[in-house]
């Protein structure tokens, strides 16, 4: 083999890798993707906030409590939607992708709750948060902490 063939190889080589990659990028990944992990969290929110609006009926007592948990609930889960949004992107033309899923509109309960049933609620989506939160890391793992622990003080202070 002289240095002409030799070269000649080499380049159809690398431009078969070429060919290669371009048509393995050109494929459908036919693998969905995962769903969020926050987006638990966000309809977890979303149902306590609800929950807690509802209760005010059964406990007009802790109105000003149970509308505190109600607002911040759903602070919570705006600040969840925006980070699922973020994570998910937007295109170079400012369209979204279609696998962007719709923030949810839980109903209130019925009947409404009570704060027991309320404050139990909001210890399960404590230790909800607190359990996703170690699995993440960064700015979602700091996100689901703060949520935590503000789940923790609803139960344990504003609903003690």
């Amino acid at each position: 083999m002289n240095r002409r063939s030799a070269l000649r190889l080499a380049g159809g080589g690398a431009l078969a890798m070429a060919a290669v990659g371009a048509l393995a990028a050109c494929t459908k990944d036919e693998t969905p993707a995962t769903p969020d992990p926050l987006i638990t969290q966000e309809t977890a929110a979303r149902t306590d906030a609800a929950a807690a609006t509802a209760a005010i009926a059964t406990s007009p007592d802790k109105a000003g409590a149970l509308q505190t948990v109600a607002t911040q609930r759903t602070a919570h889960a705006d600040a969840l939607r925006t980070e699922i949004d973020r994570a998910t992107g937007v295109y170079g033309d400012g369209t979204t992708p279609s696998r962007r899923i719709p923030p949810v509109t839980p109903v209130a309960p019925v009947p409404p709750p009570t704060v027991a049933a309320l404050r139990t609620q909001l210890q399960q989506s404590q230790r909800s948060a607190a359990d996703l939160c170690v699995q993440l890391t960064g700015y979602r793992a700091g996100l689901l902490s703060s949520i935590s622990a503000c789940c923790a003080t609803h139960s344990g202070v504003l609903l003690g």
